[in-house]
């Protein structure tokens, strides 16, 4: 019998990978599911994209292989768009590298600075394909806590004492947090840069909802000295609802862009042109668009706390990003509750335990969820809208 990969035996299959079957089986045995688990934006991509892209089918050499790097009027959007939003500036010619989404980037990283037995600084709670990724490159995970009580930021100094740091390659960061919504700050990112600079660690912000509900939009790269020491991925998907179009980009030094395009150069031919053709054209969007996407998000969330509040469930205000995190009442099991809900009214959330074990005890609702929806989910609970 053909054995697989001894990589396989450290990882499983993702969550929403195989939740999804079991609620698509649901549905296609007639029950009328409604999803608040996943965050895939519901909205259309803004119509001049769509109308870029169109456009562009019809363009000499558009069916062709790509540029690894993309083409060069994407880069120069990325970083005209990087100085605009963050006042952080970038050479679009060697420290910007497009890529197909940053959840490819985060297996790029990790192919192209660890070694089997590295060590890497993963947040829990956190996006969980940090640490598959760490284990499928022969890495081990080191998972440093956040909660509630510090803001869902990292401490430091416990961390310093609680590890043995010399074996650290890699941290991995992601603010705005998910599923958090925690918003970070400068103040944050410059601890993390001195810490990184202290310890000798590649220090990684993973970047993508610096836009939704979010009114002060940060990147780690404004830190005097970031580029000595730190990468920072971002992706069109959220701010613009081109998730499906795959749409990412890793922005830092010269030396490190040029490491991550030894591995992507062996991964991939190139982007589809249509769709970088789509992304300049989004990337130079008005602020109008912002407003009227945060507009929908911002009705949507008040519905949902009102749904979480009638489920006994706390959360925070002034969180940011697409999700409302929300503390379920003492003693109820997270992962019990959403299949009960699930099979019950037919209702997916998204337990907090997939995010590791200090999201146990809350779920995560998506914001990519209609009003109508909502509404409707609060009528199966018997929520009054």
């Amino acid at each position: 019998m053909m054995q697989t990969a001894k990589r396989l035996e450290t990882v499983e299959e993702y969550y929403f990978s195989t939740k999804l079957r079991e609620v698509r089986a649901l549905a296609a045995a007639g029950k009328p599911i409604l999803n608040m688990a996943i965050g895939s934006p519901d909205l259309a991509p803004p119509k001049e994209v769509i109308e870029s892209i169109q456009e562009s089918l019809y363009q000499e050499g558009a069916h062709k292989y790509q540029s690894y790097q993309g083409l060069p009027e994407l880069r120069k959007a990325m970083a005209d768009f990087y100085q605009n939003k963050y006042a952080v500036s970038l050479d679009p010619n060697h420290e910007i590298l497009p890529l197909m989404g940053s959840k490819e980037g985060i297996m790029h990283i990790s192919m192209a600075y660890l070694n089997e037995g590295d060590e890497v600084l993963v947040p829990n709670p956190g996006y969980p394909t940090y640490t598959s990724v760490t284990k499928l490159v022969g890495a081990k995970p080191l998972f440093y806590d956040l909660n509630e009580a510090g803001g869902w930021e990292p401490d430091l100094d416990f961390l310093e004492k609680k590890y043995n740091l010399s074996k650290v390659k890699i941290m991995w960061v992601n603010y705005p947090h998910m599923p958090t919504g925690a918003a970070g700050s400068k103040e944050l990112f410059e601890k993390l840069i001195r810490f990184a600079k202290k310890h000798a660690i590649l220090l990684v912000n993973d970047n993508p909802y610096s836009f939704v509900l979010n009114e002060s939009p940060l990147s780690i790269l404004s830190v005097d000295g970031a580029k000595e020491v730190a990468l920072e991925l971002n992706s069109l998907s959220k701010t613009f609802n081109m998730a499906g179009w795959r749409i990412g980009k890793v922005m830092g030094a010269k030396e490190k862009i040029e490491a991550i395009l030894k591995v992507k150069s062996n991964m991939d031919s190139g982007m589809f042109q249509g769709i970088q053709r789509g992304a300049i054209t989004a990337l130079h969007l008005s602020e109008e668009w912002y407003h009227s996407m945060n507009a929908i998000y911002n009705e949507r969330r008040k519905l949902i706390w009102s749904l979480a509040s009638s489920l006994g469930c706390t959360y925070d205000i002034n969180a940011t990003g697409m999700f409302v995190w929300a503390k379920l009442p003492k003693g109820v099991d997270a992962v019990d509750f959403i299949d009960r809900i699930l099979y019950e009214n037919s209702i997916f959330i998204t337990p907090g335990d997939v995010f590791g074990s200090n999201g146990k005890g809350y779920i995560r609702f998506s914001l990519c969820i209609n009003e109508e929806s909502i509404k409707e989910a609060m009528k199966r609970l018997q929520v009054a809208v």
